[in-house]
């Protein structure tokens, strides 16, 4: 697999918060720039984490259709890694070596995983490099 970047649930997250029009923007331009070039990639975990936010969280939760949508022209696409036995162990190596929670370790593996060299999260150590993934905050 060949990718430039992996892509953090929150990153999906902005591109429907218009309360924060900077962060919207260059969210969409992260996760056009993705689907374009073919070079983004996300896990599982990103696509289920933001179909749950979206449904029940958003100031207007997306209807189930509309999530449907979502996941097969959005997420789909960029849907690189699935859940497995050595994910989980490389998550939880990650954990121990960086006392991230357990949530953030399983996006970092498949970030990893992926073949990323930039995973894009406001939630983790901007500038940190893991396993040759380097941690970026894009809305720094």
């Amino acid at each position: 697999m060949s990718v430039d970047v992996f892509l953090d649930t929150n990153v999906f997250v902005y591109t429907f918060d218009a309360r924060a029009p900077e962060k919207q923007q260059r969210a969409r331009e992260l996760v056009r720039s993705a689907l374009e070039t073919g070079k983004g990639a996300i896990s599982w975990q990103v696509a289920q984490e933001f179909l749950n936010v979206a449904l029940r969280k958003f100031e207007e939760p997306l209807t189930p259709g509309e999530a449907a949508d979502y996941l097969d022209q959005v997420l789909t696409p960029l849907w690189k890694v699935s859940p497995s036995p050595e994910l989980t162990h490389e998550a939880l190596s990650i954990q121990r070596q960086t006392q991230f929670g357990f949530y953030d370790s399983l996006i970092v593996a498949a970030a990893i995983r992926s073949g990323a060299a930039i995973l894009y999260s406001e939630d983790l150590q901007h500038g940190r490099t893991i396993g040759g993934t380097r941690i970026v905050n894009p809305f720094a």
